[in-house]
């Protein structure tokens, strides 16, 4: 895939922000920063397209989220990493991940909130690094179809499928995941092994919305794969898994995993676009816009500071 296939002109929310405070790289609050790396997906591709159709699907999304402005607090977005190139290559990271850990690092340093579009899941590793070196030990909340806690898959172990395996085993992170139906024996000891607490989807459809543990470290990431979503509203995605989250339940989730605690940003990946499915779009990018809503009530009522 050529770079200029996945690189938009089209930032976040364009068509309602002017191009001045608070939106300015200086002083916008939210950083969006596009990752379009596809190298390793294992079923169905596209992931490389996602960060450009979700900037573009934003353009229709309305300043008012339902609850409040999010864009109040300012949005920049960046040029897209540069992802071109990339191959896998067994026990080599892709070169683009120290690019982004680079842009997310800058983001951190001068007080801005990165919110990430993959781009497949790999990506959330460079912005646990850079996050890592900026504040220490976090939590990370997961949203996903699949544990991704393989060590290795299809010979290597920077798979999408072995992201959180990085990041427990690696990076040594607490994680707690939400939504997961598809995982091998290998996860379901790994989630033992480093203490990962889940609410996978079975039990999250026989109702309720679980608490997230009082020990769980107070400031944490959220990583939202929209194959966590169900694909009768998410079926834009490489490894759609029935029995997903809804739509209200999902914020619903994300909303509790952010009653006091401070996020230090998020990310949506895995979207791969299909020519004129505009509904999956749309429903990343409103995905997107609805996670800094929640971070900005959140910021704004004092039960999250993330400068």
């Amino acid at each position: 895939m050529k770079q200029e296939d996945v690189l938009t002109d089209q930032g976040f929310l364009a068509s309602e922000l002017e191009m001045a405070p608070p939106n300015t790289r200086e002083t916008a609050f939210f950083h969006v920063i596009p990752a379009p790396l596809e190298a390793t997906v294992s079923y169905g591709g596209g992931t490389g397209r996602g960060p450009a159709a979700i900037l573009a699907a934003s353009q229709q999304l309305e300043v008012w989220d339902g609850e409040s402005v999010p864009a109040r607090r300012g949005i920049y977005t960046h040029p897209a990493v540069d992802c071109s190139g990339e191959a896998a290559k067994p026990h080599i990271p892709p070169p683009s991940l120290e690019r982004i850990r680079d842009v997310v690092a800058d983001v951190a340093a001068c007080g801005g909130f990165p919110v990430l579009l993959g781009g497949e899941h790999t990506v959330t590793y460079a912005a646990l690094a850079a996050l890592v070196a900026r504040f220490g030990r976090f939590g990370v909340i997961q949203f996903d179809a699949h544990a991704d806690l393989r060590d290795t898959y299809e010979g290597t172990p920077w798979s999408h499928a072995c992201v959180m395996r990085r990041a427990v085993a690696d990076l040594g992170l607490p994680l707690i995941q939400f939504g997961v139906r598809a995982l091998c024996l290998e996860e379901v000891e790994a989630r033992e092994q480093y203490g990962v607490r889940f609410h996978d989807a079975a039990e999250l459809a026989a109702g309720g919305i679980p608490e997230i543990p009082r020990d769980f470290p107070e400031r944490v990431y959220l990583s939202f794969d929209v194959d966590g979503l169900d694909p009768s509203i998410m079926p834009a995605t490489g490894t759609p898994v029935p029995g997903g989250l809804g739509w209200y339940q999902a914020l619903e989730l994300a909303q509790m995993a952010l009653r006091g605690r401070a996020a230090i940003g998020f990310d949506v990946v895995e979207l791969a676009p299909v020519p004129g499915l505009h509904a999956a779009d749309f429903t990343a990018a409103r995905l997107t816009y609805a996670l800094m809503g929640l971070v900005e009530r959140a910021f704004v009522m004092g039960r999250s500071s993330c400068r």
